[in-house]
């Protein structure tokens, strides 16, 4: 039998869609993934019967658009749902709705105030310059600027170019996006407390920082690009959950002639002279490649499955000290009915949205201060979505499934995380709902609490980090995952990265495996 061009261990989203590109040049490939199921943390399950929950990640927004057409993932049953508004409930009982519709939204944030009305439209204008000015570098190879090689000199032209053609107001926005805090940035556009914490809640998702860090301004315009039909900021939810859009995407692979296998875990990656060989399973089997690309982060690539001994020291020390500082959690509960919000009673369009439990800057801050300190956030904030009002076959006839992210749940946390205290946050998360939805409690069927470490168990993500790697301003573009390692190669010749701790990050965006593709085959992006 020919053998294989290429191993990708993972059958992640980015591993999927690495292993499709590399397809769909004509490569032979195999992805090697350790749970029965591909998918990594965007899979679907039905965890009590008959409510289908999206386990781990839960909404669509950041999968490039170029990677849907080139792998045709509407023909392999990709269908998303929009999510077309944001509800925030405040304690008073009042609310701040965020709507797709324009006039409605202008409505809606002029009951709190007149002035952020006015500004939010060119708030809107100027992150869609942001987004569209950090758009391209999406899909470029990041190239290292300390390098004399031509690739990367002609790389920075490239990049002194792009930046030179933004004009000077573009850039100097810029600039203070990519240094500020999210709040600081908000408090020079806006004056509403719930408008500024539930826009601010955009830029901690993921980390282990508050909304007055600074660099987490850039983790906001992160979350910002994301596109739905070619518009910014706009956020779906996949028919299915999210297992979805990982079923799609290796039905791509497959229909271009990847090969998939499950319940194969990956021991080590066979090195032979300083290149990457192979691989051998924890069975003890060996499977022989051309080349090797780990979909796993970088602590699990380079210091589990490759080895010390393989790698120079400066490497093994930068990943060390990468960040990655899981601080997320999720808690997916069966409902016997629709939760019923004070602030805006019965069924409606707003249950069809997101709903931040984000009242203030202050509010996002006061639960970062417990996770400082090693605590988990007795009064998390949390971003709720009820799939069954968008899809109904996610939960039984007249039952729903709510999905609820919260933060902060630091992986680190004082004495570690028992089932006792997974219980306790848990119940800290439906004690601070029930705040403003009163009848949570008594429609609850059954609930599952999932810590970062249980997704690091789970799902194979060290310190349960959601993004494979903080998205903070020194973990990003050419020092992610490392100086000199930026361009999804590595040491061990032969052997590449293709994960969310490359290049652009994490999210389900699926760009880390599609330029990891591209660098394999050659292309100059």
């Amino acid at each position: 039998m020919k053998p294989y061009d290429a191993i990708v261990i993972g059958g992640g989203h980015n591993g999927l869609v690495c292993a499709a590109y590399l397809a769909r040049a004509g490569r032979r490939v195999l992805v090697l993934e350790r749970r029965e199921r591909v998918g990594g943390a965007a899979f679907s399950e039905q965890v009590f019967p008959g409510f289908t929950f999206t386990v781990y990640s839960y909404v669509v927004s950041l999968l490039r658009p170029e990677i849907i057409r080139d792998l045709e993932l509407p023909r392999h049953g990709l269908h998303v749902l929009p999510l077309e508004s944001t509800l925030t409930p405040l304690a008073n009982g009042d609310h701040l709705a965020q709507w797709s519709d324009h006039d409605q939204n202008r409505r809606a944030l002029a009951r709190h105030s007149p002035r952020d009305a006015e500004a939010y439209d060119e708030f809107g204008r100027t992150l869609h310059q942001m987004a569209r000015a950090v758009k391209p570098l999406l899909g470029m190879v990041p190239p290292d600027p300390a390098s004399l090689a031509p690739g990367d000199l002609a790389g920075l032209a490239r990049l002194a170019r792009h930046f030179r053609g933004m004009g000077r107001g573009v850039f100097h926005a810029l600039h203070k996006l990519l240094t500020m805090s999210a709040a600081d940035y908000l408090d020079e556009w806006f004056e509403s407390e719930a408008l500024k914490g539930t826009k601010s809640a955009s830029g901690i998702i993921g980390t282990l920082l508050g909304p007055r860090s600074p660099g987490t301004a850039y983790v906001l315009l992160h979350h910002y690009m994301g596109e739905l039909d070619g518009v910014f900021r706009a956020w779906g939810f996949a028919k299915g959950g999210n297992g979805s859009v990982s079923a799609a995407i290796a039905a791509a692979a497959r229909a271009l002639g990847a090969e998939i296998r499950t319940g194969t875990p990956v021991a080590r990656v066979l090195v032979e002279s300083g290149r990457a060989t192979g691989v051998a399973l924890e069975s003890g089997e060996e499977i022989r490649a051309g080349r090797v690309v780990s979909s796993a982060d970088p602590r699990r690539t380079f210091l589990e499955l490759v080895g010390e001994a393989h790698l120079p020291g400066e490497l093994v020390e930068a990943v060390r000290r990468f960040r990655f500082r899981g601080a997320s959690a999720k808690v997916n509960l069966a409902l016997d009915a629709l939760p019923d919000f004070t602030c805006l009673p019965g069924p409606g369009a707003h249950l069809r949205g997101a709903i931040s439990i984000s009242p203030s800057v202050e509010y996002l801050e006061r639960a970062y201060d417990q996770a400082k300190y090693g605590e988990f956030s007795r009064r998390p904030y949390m971003d709720i979505v009820i799939p069954s009002m968008i899809d109904p076959s996610m939960a039984p006839p007249g039952k729903h499934v709510a999905s609820i992210f919260a933060q902060y749940a630091p992986y680190r946390l004082n004495g570690g995380w028992t089932d006792a205290r997974r219980e306790a946050l848990g119940d800290a998360v439906i004690d601070t709902l029930a705040e403003y939805a009163p009848n949570l409690k008594s429609i609850i069927l059954h609930r599952q609490v999932v810590t970062p470490a249980d997704i690091e168990r789970d799902v194979g993500l060290s310190e349960g980090s959601i993004f494979q790697g903080e998205l903070s301003l020194q973990q990003l573009f050419s020092v992610r995952p490392a100086p000199g390692w930026s361009k999804y190669r590595t040491p061990v010749e032969g052997l590449y990265m293709c994960g969310a701790g490359t290049h652009p990050g994490g999210g389900v965006m699926g760009a880390p495996g599609r330029l990891a593709a591209l660098t394999m085959l050659g292309a100059r992006r």
